[in-house]
């Protein structure tokens, strides 16, 4: 007789799943491999021989459920695993002791209940995807029960996906004690980090992206060990702000908005920042270790300059030893002075900060300013 399934196989359609493993590990979304679980069910017990309805003995029904494991775990898609219970008997609720959990396309009150059925204290990777169709179902309240929910299972890595309805009430995330790597791709939701004096306390990666009023300084004051920072998805920002003596690297891309920059990381190596500018703008910049340097700010308000010249576009980028810094107006003809327009202190201004430089080139275009030092 085929056993009894739980009931979040049936909640949306199957979605095949897409596994990354390579010689017996398997690849997180991080980089790392994981190696073969070892099952807190017992994988030395002896069993019968299964028959098939051929009549032929199931020789994989008969193997130690550690090497069950194994094979489900390559799956990666908790349903697909979870279905393997009506293949055998041998099979049924092994699901539940994986170290490696994945979850899409089901729907929101489905998944809590196959949370629920989990029975390890402790997991490598949780990944919960909630498809879009469901953000009518989406809420802070529903939105904090799971992270709730999550953080019971003490994920390594945790990769957290869901779509609401634009509402601006915050929800705390709350504390992962194992976590080395958090995505939370939260489009249209307000995030928060714990309350005051709880921390991450292992923490190195940490992703945010779609979110309302992100404050990124509130988010690293809580993970004392975070080298990784990334925020993207057209987040809306009130400051980036990253005071952090251990950050390595910042990544803000997507044209999230911000009204000013404020840096302070003595061992950043790798920067990127892709950000579109509020009205009110600002920078202030100390990072004497970076290597790689990608700046690109867009002035969709056309806020910087006054009625002759407005600025629409500056990158800054630097590669080997060369640093390259675009301007792009929407006037007529520029000239480099320090009176007349704003750009001329803007620049001023700028290569003031950059008293390193040794060899510069000036490119100058009906609408472009170029100019390349190092």
């Amino acid at each position: 007789p085929v056993p009894e399934l739980p009931q979040f196989l049936f909640a949306v359609h199957f979605r095949p799943p897409h596994s990354k493993w390579r010689s017996g590990a398997m690849e997180l979304p991080s980089g790392n491999r994981l190696n073969p679980p070892s099952s807190s069910v017992s994988s030395r017990r002896r069993r019968q021989r299964f028959l098939s309805e051929g009549g032929r003995v199931d020789r994989i029904s008969a193997l130690p459920d550690d090497l069950l494991l194994q094979v489900l775990c390559r799956l990666r898609c908790a349903r697909t695993a979870a279905l393997t219970s009506a293949v055998a008997r041998p099979w049924r609720g092994l699901w539940r002791h994986l170290t490696e959990l994945s979850f899409r396309e089901i729907a929101p009150d489905a998944l809590e209940a196959a949370l629920g059925l989990v029975a390890r204290p402790a997991i490598s990777l949780l990944e919960i995807d909630i498809p879009e169709e469901h953000r009518g179902e989406i809420d802070p309240a529903r939105v904090s029960a799971l992270l709730r929910t999550a953080a019971r299972l003490a994920p390594t890595a945790l990769v957290f996906t869901a779509c609401g309805n634009c509402s601006v009430a915050p929800i705390e995330v709350p504390v992962f004690h194992r976590a080395t790597s958090i995505k939370l791709e939260v489009h249209n939701l307000c995030l928060t980090p714990p309350a005051h004096g709880l921390e991450f306390p292992v923490l190195e990666r940490l992703s945010v992206g779609g979110g309302y009023a992100f404050d990124t300084d509130e988010f690293i004051q809580r993970c004392p060990r975070l080298r990784v920072l990334e925020v993207g998805n057209r987040c809306r920002l009130h400051k980036i702000k990253v005071h952090s003596t251990t950050i390595e690297e910042l990544v803000v891309s997507d044209d999230c908005w911000a009204n000013g920059i404020d840096i302070m990381a003595p061992a950043l190596k790798q920067l990127k920042l892709s950000i579109r500018m509020d009205s009110q703008f600002s920078v202030s910049f100390s990072a004497p270790m970076v290597e790689n340097l990608w700046w690109d700010f867009s002035c969709p308000s056309q806020n910087v300059g006054d009625d002759g010249w407005r600025m629409l576009h500056l990158s800054l980028w630097k590669k080997e030893s060369v640093n390259t810094l675009r301007l792009t107006i929407d006037a007529g003809p520029l000239h480099l002075i320090r009176r007349g327009h704003a750009f001329g202190p803007v620049v001023s201004n700028l290569l003031g900060i950059c008293t390193f430089i040794q060899k510069l080139k000036v490119d100058i275009n009906e609408f472009t300013v170029i100019l390349h030092f190092s």
